[in-house]
């Protein structure tokens, strides 16, 4: 459903549906008991000064009564946030797409303490393209090429070919050279196929049993020494003085896939936090980004016909 109020400094408006019953007989008095004890005074001024709508665009008031409305719209207040000290890079923009390098630690989307700072929100207050939307995500640690959309009227063409997995994206990352103690030796290129699900409640994906759905293609691309902190040799009885840089081809969209994936050959990805354990929560580290990149994306442009294939110009830091 299409909100009736425009983006505002690059952020949509917030959609909230209101209960079918209740104790409520206002919209307002729902609002109040939702969020109430964090702004009462803010949620009272937003009605008196008609910031909060319903379909069509109706302002609301302090007497519209629940059933009038499904779903009403309105803008949060946004709080302060701390610019990342990462830059996007934009590798091309037509009538239609915008393909840009996204840097590790920016989010590609707004969400929990992410708002301006996401790459969407970024991109849209830069060029002034409130319309413009992501096709794919990246994580938050993962940068590389991100494909948008920015004309509303060929987004569902776009929308097909990653729906129908007419999208081919290919990944480098850097991990050891050989898998973890206890792992068997791994023969490349290797396709690792199992069945992931991920909570919204639980940071982990987890593999589990049944039809596999997702799907990666790994190749080893080259070994090389892993370097110091002054950029010479590892010290002696670095467990994990060869490093490798491997090619990822993921056949499947799941979250966290890649990660998981090389972490369950025993071949966890430098600096990964999550995979294949879970460290505990600390301040971001830009010195220590997660190695892995979107390398490139490859497809059939639909509105041209032609062939297309966009390269990130970003390079893994720990790569040699």
């Amino acid at each position: 459903m299409q909100s009736p109020l425009p983006v505002r400094d690059g952020v949509n408006a917030t959609r909230l549906r209101l209960p079918d019953e209740g104790p409520w007989a206002t919209a307002m008095d729902y609002m109040m008991h939702r969020w109430g004890h964090i702004d009462p005074q803010g949620i009272e001024d937003r009605f008196d000064a008609g910031e909060i709508v319903g379909e069509g665009g109706v302002p609301l008031d302090r007497r519209t009564r629940l059933e009038d409305h499904t779903f009403i719209w309105y803008y949060r207040t946004l709080p302060p946030e701390t610019r990342l000290p990462v830059e996007l890079n934009i590798l091309h923009q037509d009538d239609h797409i915008l393909v840009v390098d996204k840097p590790h630690f920016l989010p590609t989307t707004p969400g929990g303490t992410y708002i301006q700072e996401s790459a969407l929100v970024r991109l849209r207050n830069q060029l002034d393209l409130p319309d413009v939307i992501p096709m794919h995500r990246l994580d938050r640690m993962t940068a590389g090429i991100l494909l948008l959309s920015t004309n509303p009227e060929t987004r569902g063409r776009y929308q097909v070919l990653f729906e129908k997995r007419q999208v081919q994206k290919e990944y480098e990352c850097v991990a050891a050279a050989e898998p973890a103690a206890g792992n068997p030796a791994v023969g490349f290129p290797v396709v690792v196929r199992n069945r992931m699900t991920k909570s919204r409640s639980y940071l982990l994906a987890e593999v589990i049993d049944g039809e596999p759905n997702a799907e990666t293609r790994i190749d080893l691309l080259k070994t090389f020494d892993a370097g110091n902190a002054d950029g010479g040799r590892p010290a002696s009885g670095d467990t994990h003085a060869r490093r490798g840089l491997y090619r990822l081809e993921p056949h499947s969209g799941k979250t966290h896939q890649l990660r998981v994936h090389m972490a369950s050959l025993g071949l966890g990805i430098l600096h990964d936090a999550f995979y294949p354990e879970l460290l505990d929560k600390a301040p971001d580290d830009y010195t220590k980004p997660l190695q892995l990149l979107a390398r490139g994306i490859r497809f059939v442009d639909p509105i041209t016909g032609k062939p297309v294939e966009y390269r990130s110009r970003l390079e893994l830091s720990e790569a040699r």
